[in-house]
């Protein structure tokens, strides 16, 4: 998410921040069924599934797993979706995995804190999810923990965010980290004046990705402001084309635009080709699909900061059925799974995760 929303496995060469990890591969069926409601529907090689809590470890049963994340209709999820099976394939039916997610981000927070609400009803062995809105959320992340369920953050939260609600750990990319990296980037591209595109002001890991943008960009001697709207425009390409341009419209030193998401990237680049300011404006995004990865090729766009989503798809599902199956922890945390940065130098090799479906 972006947000709800970023990709897949890399390999390929970072330009300015490349974090890798180490995951376990595996093999067999499950699949994340993702749920437009709210409510829960899962896919397993068995219905036999135990369900239950734990703190250590439950050799030989079937591991319940919930993971709350984005809506089916945004890209960024399937790839989470779809690292999460490929994680689960290894352990077959000792897995059963459950996919939570709200049906748009209109009400974000409070729909968050219900999906965590169903999670904790369902009685499953662990829960993963996201921290967007703590102030929505976190009271229902600690009744999961205060009932002795096991929790990951992952995607937006952090360390900090973890701590707070009792949770194993995080696992995702630091958005502030992320955003000093386009903000860099930007500054060494030129570009003077940097408007960020917030479709989802006041969640934690967009606000974070603005500073950061902000902070990279002044410490190459560039400036950066937040163009916030409701959330509401966040997936309506029409009403966010028409903000972008009117803003580049009124202000004309803003020579660079980034966005919190892949769709409002779309929409940026409409805004900025009716602005009449394609010669004069660089594009940048959070996250990664195929148009951003065919402009960063035409040289159309600047590049896009992948926080790889597969990767925390697939680690935080691995990382939570180790857990409870066999008491395993993974030390590092947070274990970060970004940012990296696709430019025209690297963007090839990440054209080619797209082919294999994993970006």
């Amino acid at each position: 998410m972006g947000v709800p929303q970023l990709d897949r496995r890399a390999g390929f060469r970072r330009r300015t921040i490349a974090i890798s990890q180490t995951v376990l591969i595996g093999a067999t069926v499950l699949a994340l069924a993702a749920c437009s409601s709210g409510k829960a529907t899962t896919t397993s090689d068995d219905d036999s599934a135990q369900t239950g809590t734990s703190s250590g470890s439950k050799a030989g049963g079937t591991v319940s797993i919930v993971v709350i994340g984005g809506s089916s209709s945004d890209p960024f999820w399937s790839s989470v979706k779809r690292g999460g099976q490929d994680a689960a394939k290894a352990y077959g039916s000792k897995a059963k995995v459950t996919f939570l997610g709200p049906q748009n981000y209109d009400n974000l927070g409070p729909d968050a804190a219900k999906l965590a609400q169903t999670a904790l009803s369902q009685n499953p062995d662990i829960v993963v999810g996201p921290d967007w809105v703590p102030d929505s959320q976190d009271a229902a992340f600690k009744a999961i923990t205060a009932k002795g369920i096991p929790l990951i953050i992952y995607n937006s939260g952090g360390t900090a965010a973890a701590k707070d609600v009792g949770a194993l750990k995080y696992v995702g990319s630091d958005d502030e980290i992320a955003g000093e990296a386009g903000g860099k980037a930007f500054a060494e591209a030129g570009v003077k004046h940097v408007l960020c595109v917030n479709t989802q002001p006041g969640t934690a890991n967009q606000e974070a990705r603005c500073k950061g943008i902000k902070e990279g960009a002044q410490s190459g001697g560039s400036t950066s402001t937040q163009l916030a709207l409701p959330s509401a425009n966040f997936g309506n390409p029409s009403a966010v084309t028409q903000a972008v341009k009117a803003a580049l419209l009124k202000d004309s030193s803003i020579d660079g635009v980034v966005t919190v998401g892949v769709v409002d990237a779309d929409s940026s680049a409409a805004a900025i080709k009716s602005a009449n300011k394609t010669d004069s404006i660089k594009l940048g995004t959070f996250d990664v699909s195929n148009s951003q990865l065919t402009r960063i090729k035409d040289g159309s766009q600047l590049f896009a900061i992948d926080q790889q989503p597969y990767l925390q798809g697939f680690q935080s599902v691995a990382q939570a059925y180790q857990y409870v199956a066999y008491g395993l922890q993974v030390p590092a945390n947070p274990d970060l799974t970004g940012p990296a940065l696709i430019t025209k130098e690297n963007v090839d090799k990440a054209i080619s995760g797209t082919k294999l479906g994993v970006r």
